[in-house]
């Protein structure tokens, strides 16, 4: 039997190991001095560089509803922390540095969280829709991303009308894993966001138009069997394209997915080891 990591003995060791890495941040940002954005704005910069929304009450597998309504609490409370920010060039834009340690005190109620690959449940929970939203929108810009986590090689949930490529989700755990870009560029960008009852919406906005549009996709989506294990697999390829005529100047995969599946998925989706979609056969090389 493999050796348990210390995390792994109890409960007590699980939160010993989490102070232990929100305390290494702290000290890591005070030696490395980054400029983080810290002013927001009431007024709105000219430029839309992108927009999107998400449903907060998504069904998603046998998961509790009240964790999904508490969701919508703790994005209310969260978004409110974000809400006008600018992120003016050298700065960097930090998740936790804006919406700090989520506690009861402050009305965060418990929502899903991801524990050790399996779903959970903690105080602030639901928040990795946030990241997951702030995320989809800077990968249509020229913002760069200096940290992002994801779920671990793993598929939680199957997919109830989803609208953008699997594998573009992000994973935060206050403080330790964080999501952050850094504006790299001389214009500056705002992060508009509010909450209207039933989604979560966002704007990037920005003094000037960009140069530069972008698009993500997905290719090669399919399920596969290996050894008895169910996974997803595709990738997902963004585009730069000259705003002025469409053209695309580079096409760059930014993920390769091979993710193992946690729910039961219909079996005539998937691809037996072997077969004309498996990655190891010949007619894909």
């Amino acid at each position: 039997m493999p050796r348990k990591l210390f995390c792994e003995i109890s409960p007590l060791t699980y939160r010993l190991s989490v102070e232990k890495g929100i305390l290494k941040r702290h000290l890591s940002d005070l030696l490395r001095k980054e400029r983080f954005a810290r002013e927001r704005s009431g007024g709105l910069l000219p430029v839309v560089v992108y927009q999107h929304s998400s449903l907060i009450r998504r069904r998603l597998g046998g998961v509790d509803m009240r964790l999904q309504e508490n969701k919508a609490t703790n994005l209310a409370l969260a978004v409110s922390c974000i809400d006008g920010i600018l992120i003016r060039p050298g700065e960097v834009f930090s998740v936790w540095r804006l919406v700090g340690r989520t506690t009861r005190r402050k009305g965060y109620k418990e929502g899903l969280t991801i524990e050790r690959g399996k779903p959970s449940k903690g105080v602030g929970g639901g928040l990795c829709q946030l990241s997951n939203l702030i995320h989809w929108m800077v990968l249509h810009s020229e913002l760069t991303i200096t940290e992002h986590h994801h779920h671990d090689g793993l598929d939680l949930f199957p997919d109830f009308g989803r609208k953008i490529p699997f594998g573009t989700g992000t994973s935060i755990s206050y403080n330790y894993l964080d999501y952050r870009f850094k504006n790299l560029t001389g214009n500056t960008y705002q992060l508009k966001l509010w909450v209207d009852g039933e989604y979560l919406r966002g704007e990037l906005r920005a003094i000037a138009p960009l140069a530069h549009s972008f698009h993500i996709h997905a290719e090669n989506e399919y399920f596969s069997r290996e050894d008895g294990v169910v996974y997803r697999n595709g990738q997902v390829f963004r585009n730069v394209l000259d705003s002025a005529t469409g053209q695309c100047l580079e096409s760059k995969l930014i993920r390769t997915n091979h993710a193992k599946v946690m729910y039961d998925c219909p079996p005539e989706l998937i691809r037996e080891a072997g077969g004309s979609g498996d990655p190891h056969s010949q007619q894909d090389q």
